[in-house]
């Protein structure tokens, strides 16, 4: 494998992971996590609980009663009768703890946002599906490349194409994440009263979904760093082929010009055959040439 081959390859590995970082993101319910602060639940509604509040019922008290009561309660006590339930948001859903048992409870994540944000949030899924797509196409190309080596296969257009597809990938990813973030800081102010967050952070499918972005950009550069090198190398030898081609024709023209030369130095018949015809002559004959 030559120098170009192996670029190649070292450049296929970051767009396979840039693409696994992306369908991870993409599948996952971790882009923000945080707490939110609930009400303990009652202790008669889940027995043996250790995170509840323990009511005893009046005579003839009914549980609508008890209920009213316990709210009543939490709110005199302050913060001692809250617990802090840990959810965490992807792009599809939305889930938190279930306190009255083990697991988690989900609900749509569209469910939560104001119903004129459907639409942004719909062109933000359509963003990084786009996206994937694209980096897809980047991969295939590569992998298209390194396969096809043996047959002559053009790394210049392939690097060309890469850097195009990476590039329109990264800005697609960037522009999917801000409009997510948009919406989720939407939610928060303006979402239902039962599950505003009280605390909340950008979580590990956030930062997969930029570090992909990150190496979309990379990829990018060190395509369009190997076409321009491939191309400045093929314009250098391109004009090193027309000047030899060049020198090559201007080579007989010293040949020609001393040939010239020595047919100039070279004496001349016709004058000695004139030279020696005078001298037979008398001296005052007519036509005598004199020799001074």
């Amino acid at each position: 494998m030559d120098g170009a081959g192996r670029q190649q390859v070292h450049a296929l590995l970051p767009v396979c992971l840039a693409l696994a970082f992306s369908l991870a993101a993409l599948g996952s319910s971790h882009w923000c996590e945080g707490t939110r602060r609930v009400a303990k639940p009652l202790c008669q509604d889940h027995p043996g609980g250790l995170g509840c509040i323990h009511l005893n019922r009046g005579h003839g008290g009914g549980r609508r009663d008890d209920e009213s009561q316990a709210v009543q309660y939490i709110w005199e006590t302050g913060d001692d009768r809250f617990i802090q339930s840990r959810f965490h948001v992807g792009l599809w859903q939305s889930c938190e703890e279930n306190l009255g048992s083990a697991g988690e409870k989900c609900r749509s994540f569209q469910s939560i946002i104001p119903a004129e944000e459907h639409g942004l949030l719909w062109l933000s899924i359509g963003a990084e599906m786009l996206n994937i797509l694209l980096v897809l196409m980047s991969a295939v190309l590569l992998g298209s490349g390194v396969s096809s080596q043996s047959a002559g296969f053009r790394w210049l257009k392939v690097d060309a194409s890469v850097a195009i597809l990476t590039v329109l990938a990264g800005l697609l990813g960037m522009v999917a994440h801000m409009m997510y973030t948009t919406i989720f800081q939407i939610a928060v102010n303006l979402g239902p009263e039962d599950w505003k967050p009280q605390t909340w952070d950008y979580g590990w499918s956030y930062c997969l979904a930029w570090g992909s972005f990150a190496l979309c950009m990379a990829v990018s550069v060190m395509a369009v760093n190997r076409y321009t090198a491939a191309r400045l190398e093929f314009i250098e030898k391109q004009r090193v082929r027309k000047g030899s081609k060049h020198s090559q024709h201007k080579f007989p023209e010293p040949k020609a010009s001393e040939s010239v030369r020595e047919m100039e130095a070279a004496p001349n018949p016709a004058g000695h055959a004139l030279v020696s015809a005078s001298e037979h002559l008398p001296p005052n004959a007519p036509g005598k040439v004199s020799m001074c």
